[in-house]
């Protein structure tokens, strides 16, 4: 395995690993004040980061760069929110249901036809979710947010996917952050908070890592992994999160729950890895 893709794969485990340390703090403070403080702390530090960077901001980077950030903020809030009620483990399995979403959407928005990998991916996926959410055909009220988090998320990407070639990555992705900082503070407006240890630790977890670094190990590791790749070894985050649940909260799994993640986790590679073969064909067809 790649230096990159070793990279990558830490970005994977810190995404799984936030899963588990924020419910453990929402115990203490409002999902959307946690959200608050995590997206301004982000915001900051890519500002400092970014300076030099800020005489080329345009009003389109603005522009485009909120419009993401609603999506984004939509993501992180349903997400956030919905952990309150379902466990880590679940709202990472459901929250990677974004990769197989992706091509519904495309479709419904950019007349992108799906392929039949990406059929086959999703009827994994959903029936996946069956097992790993429903009980007695009734759906948990944080796995139907995580649910709407996930397609928020799918959103997320496709409105990256549209813009980001055209706008500097960096100016675009703090605008991104500022605009969740910014929606998650009126809606915590007057909601009170208790900052300790289990706090404090999840936001610099969120923020610095899964939000900063993250970001920058992203974009200094695509350099050398192609994004189909990069998608694939994503595709670990959810398995992350149920393997740090179970060994910090002690999650139980049953066979059900089991049976449940392993199709979700089927489902996403059999969409990426087809996205990988197609990109190989469009290669050797260049060549």
């Amino acid at each position: 395995m790649k230096n990159s893709d070793i990279g990558l794969l830490m970005v994977a485990f810190v995404w799984g690993l936030t899963f588990v340390i924020v419910k453990e703090s929402l115990f203490y403070i409002s999902p959307f004040k946690f959200l608050f403080y995590r997206f301004s702390l982000s915001f900051l530090l890519l500002l400092g980061i970014s300076i030099k960077k800020l005489k080329n901001i345009t009003v389109k980077t603005v522009k485009y760069g909120s419009f993401i950030g609603i999506a984004l903020f939509c993501g992180y809030g349903f997400q956030t929110v919905g952990l309150q009620y379902t466990t880590p483990a679940n709202a990472g399995f459901i929250t990677g249901l974004s990769v197989v979403i992706v091509p519904f959407l495309s479709f419904a928005l950019l007349q992108k036809k799906p392929s039949i990998y990406s059929i086959i991916g999703v009827l994994c996926a959903v029936v996946g979710l069956f097992f790993l959410s429903f009980q007695q055909f009734d759906m948990n009220y944080g796995d139907f947010l995580v649910l709407l988090c996930a397609f928020s998320f799918a959103m997320h990407i496709i409105l990256v996917g549209k813009y980001a070639p055209f706008y500097d990555p960096v100016l675009l992705t703090m605008v991104q952050i500022g605009m969740v900082a910014l929606l998650s503070g009126v809606l915590s407006a007057g909601q009170s908070s208790v900052i300790n240890a289990t706090v404090i630790e999840a936001l610099i977890v969120t923020a610095l890592f899964a939000t900063v670094m993250a970001f920058l190990v992203q974009n200094m590791a695509q350099k050398y992994t192609p994004p189909t790749r990069t998608a694939v070894v994503f595709a670990m985050e959810p398995v992350f999160a149920a393997v740090c649940s179970f060994l910090l909260i002690h999650e139980v799994f049953t066979v059900r729950k089991i049976i449940g993640c392993v199709l979700i986790l089927a489902g996403m590679l059999i969409t990426e890895l087809k996205k990988q073969s197609d990109s190989k064909v469009k290669l050797k067809g260049k060549n």
